[in-house]
């Protein structure tokens, strides 16, 4: 502009057509008409706003501000028939989604240190950071259950779509040289519990050698962990694999298994056990998930309910959780009609900024009843369900008893009915979550406390048998006594399942021989020499958590 003005003698109208032009920027580069200086350079211009949200401590925009605003956007519907509700939008947006969210429903909420959302590059990573690192009186984080995974993924969890398995339940005592992987149970009518010559392929206890030539207990080789790997969870059904096992009495053989696709059966195997004082019943259940544990929870109960038993041992040794409206159907039908009317089965508790408002739902935070009904998972809403009547229960746990399993004791025992623990301290998961969607990934934080109709709800640190040297835990009557490879799930010379019934009739725990208990202690202190490790891969979130999850229209 400078050099066009100070062309003053020769094209003056057109100067003055090009000096109107440029007046109205190079005014409002001036701040006004007055006071400007002729020729006078202009300041940059400011940069423009920051797009999307900006951070500001401590200041928490709603989160359905950010609400389904995804980077990726999904089209269609899910498994279940509802139509993705995304709408365009930014990754940053989805991880102000998390902020907010957290704020509002996160149990511990003042405890999660408000980091700027910008500061990270994704929304798994700023997940991550979004809970408290506070721990417990025995020193385990107070928090140790925050997850995320994709939508997909816990879609077909929930609905039990079935995956490629052979049909087996692993326990590894030792991942790295000298391995110690075992069979810890088979599901019924799979490949592994099918029988050979009048014998299972697997049995429970089965320790493997060898797959495919490969030696599992002392192979460093990445390539043979890779293959090892493959073969042990295979990816597809169809794939056929050769399995050297050694058998609990010492016995090495080889058999051939073929994956197929399965879904696990919640209630793993059921029986009658007669005594001289009444029949006992056994169920082993494994989990409180997907939806179809509510009928068959419900099909057990129907059958113990028809046998008239006078006692019940509840196997939930490797029961991690699941859906809490199916633990209070389950604790309904064992303690009838009578003790559970009008009661609480378990009270949410929510963080301080709630009142009495549940944040995720936003309904009045009403106490979770015993439900006495199918709720309509798998059977269908209003159908009466069978109760037993019984004044106390046997619970089998394990360090992998949890959650909703554990809710299970918590609602029997606020109602007076008698727990009986036998075998060792439950995880201690006295908290749950609402899983939620957004943008195609699922995310479990801790949003309540469960309290049962006494108030009590502070078991962080486990239940555990009264006759335990644990320093931390909530006691029972009940009986220390470590898991038992040696004997199938519901013989009953299974060394809990033996401990049940001998208390039953002594209320005395029995003396375990110091060899049996030598043998597991062993197996479950091997950390092995060192080497590549070749790990089992965890249960679902779905099965070790505490999930509030209603059928729809509930």
């Amino acid at each position: 502009m400078r050099n066009t003005l100070t062309r003053a003698g020769s094209v003056r109208t057109i100067a003055f057509a090009l000096l109107t032009l440029a007046m109205p920027v190079w005014l409002s580069a001036c701040g006004g008409g007055g006071g400007g200086t002729a020729g006078a350079v202009s300041p940059p211009p400011p940069p423009p706003p920051a797009s999307g949200p900006t951070w500001t401590q401590g200041v928490y925009p709603a989160a359905s501000t950010f609400k389904n605003r995804c980077e990726v956007r999904r089209i269609g519907q899910d498994i279940e028939g509802r139509t993705f509700p995304d709408v365009q939008g930014t990754a940053l947006e989805e991880r102000f989604w998390l902020r907010s969210w957290t704020n509002e429903t996160y149990l511990w909420n003042t405890e999660v240190i408000d980091r700027n959302p910008a500061n990270y590059s994704n929304r798994r990573d700023y997940f991550a950071v979004l809970r408290t690192f506070a721990t417990t009186p025995s020193g385990k984080e107070k928090d140790d259950f925050h997850f995320s995974e994709p939508t997909e993924e816990y879609l077909a969890a929930r609905n039990a779509a079935p995956t490629a398995t052979y049909g087996a339940s692993y326990i590894a005592f030792s991942t790295t040289p000298p391995r110690d992987f075992r069979i810890r149970y088979t599901e019924p009518n799979s490949p592994a519990s099918a029988e050979v010559g009048g014998q299972p392929n697997f049995e429970r206890g089965s320790r493997i050698l060898q797959i495919n030539g490969i030696d599992l207990v002392n192979t460093n080789s990445q390539s043979d962990i890779n293959q090892l790997n493959a073969a042990l969870f295979p990816s597809t059904p169809g794939l056929t694999n050769s399995f050297t096992v050694q058998d609990p009495d010492g016995a090495t053989r080889t058999v051939s298994l073929t994956s197929v696709n399965l879904s696990s059966k919640p209630v793993n195997r059921t029986r009658i056990i007669n005594t001289p004082t009444g029949d006992v019943g056994y169920i082993l259940f494994n989990t409180f998930s997907p939806w179809a544990s509510e009928r068959e929870i419900y099909d057990a109960m129907t059958a113990m309910e028809a046998a008239g038993v006078s006692d019940l041992v509840l196997d939930l040794r490797y029961n991690g959780g699941g859906l809490l409206a199916v633990a209070s159907q389950l604790s309904y039908m064992i303690a009838g009609d009578t003790r559970t009317r009008n009661q609480v089965f378990e009270q949410l508790r929510f963080n301080a900024a709630a009142g009495n408002r549940n944040p995720v739902t936003g309904a009045v935070n009403n106490p979770i009843p015993f439900y006495s009904t199918g709720v309509g998972f798998t059977v269908p809403e209003g159908t009466p369900l069978p109760s037993l009547n019984l004044p106390r229960v046997f619970v089998l746990s394990t360090r992998s008893t949890c959650s909703a399993s554990e809710a299970v004791v918590n609602g029997l025992r606020g109602i007076g009915v008698e727990v009986i623990l036998i075998g060792n301290t439950t995880c201690g998961k006295p908290f749950g979550f609402y899983p939620t969607d957004n943008c195609g990934e699922t995310y479990y934080t801790i949003q309540f406390q469960g309290v049962n109709g006494q108030g009590f709800g502070d078991y962080a640190d486990g239940f555990i048998p009264n006759n335990s040297t644990a320093s931390f835990g909530v006691r029972l009557p009940g009986c220390q006594v470590s898991d038992d490879f040696t004997r199938e799930l519901g013989d009953e010379n299974e060394r809990l399942l033996a401990a049940a019934l001998s208390y039953r009739g002594s209320l005395a725990c029995p003396t375990v021989s110091a060899q049996a208990t030598t043998a597991v202690a062993s197996a479950n202190g091997s950390l092995g020499s060192g080497g590549i490790p070749l790990r089992p891969p965890g249960p679902s979130t779905l099965e070790t958590n505490r999930d509030m999850t209603m059928p729809p229209g509930r």
